[in-house]
């Protein structure tokens, strides 16, 4: 087994790529929230802390619908930071190893232990799926190289495993904050990211489609 985890999600943004005027986490998908959703595909990680900024009260709300045992974690500052803050904040007091996973991402059920039980630190990404995606270009070895905003060989979907120790605080990204770190073993899932109305269709498609 490995080291003892915890699971930071980052559910502090405003969604405002998406244009339905609520965060992403809220939005309902194929009958329940986003947020009911992630618990359900979270449901064994036993220290889960949600970081919440934007719409908080709501979130919280929500979260409690299904499951009491998280921390809460505030990023006051959420309109003007970015994942790499709430990473950094949720994880800081946490266990010595960190899983970063942004709120508004879709994993296939088979694949979440891959996400979660892998050895050591590693970043997680998919085929290319998004409208406005962070590539990784990898090496022979599916080890992640680089991030880039314009190209790569893969979409990173946002899960990375890393010792808490190795975050700084940032007013930037979470891929910000690893590329000092790189390179790092790479993990290849099924997922798909939530950062367009055009994505929010796919995430409808892609959950009816494991559900089949």
């Amino acid at each position: 087994m490995p080291p003892a985890r915890s699971v930071v999600l980052s559910c502090a943004g405003t969604g405002s790529r998406l244009g339905l005027a609520q965060t992403k986490v809220l939005i309902e998908i194929d009958g329940k929230s986003l947020m009911a959703w992630q618990l359900e595909l979270l449901k064994d990680v036993e220290d889960l802390r949600i970081v919440v900024g934007y719409q908080a009260d709501a979130v919280v709300k929500e979260v409690l619908n299904y499951r009491k045992d998280v921390t809460f974690v505030y990023n006051h500052n959420y309109f003007n930071t970015k994942t790499g803050t709430s990473f950094y904040l949720g994880a800081k007091d946490g266990n010595d190893y960190a899983i970063g996973w942004d709120g508004d991402l879709i994993v296939h059920p088979d694949d979440i232990d891959k996400c979660l039980n892998s050895k050591g630190e590693y970043i997680v990404y998919s085929d290319r799926m998004s409208d406005e995606a962070v590539f990784v270009r990898t090496d022979e070895n599916g080890d992640v190289l680089s991030f880039s905003r314009e190209d790569g060989d893969y979409e990173w979907t946002g899960p990375v495993c890393i010792k808490k120790d190795k975050l700084k605080y940032t007013s930037g990204n979470v891929f910000n904050m690893l590329e000092g770190h790189l390179p790092m073993k790479g993990v290849k899932v099924r997922a798909q990211d939530i950062d367009t109305y055009d994505d929010y269709q796919k995430a409808v498609e892609f959950i009816r489609s494991w559900k089949k």
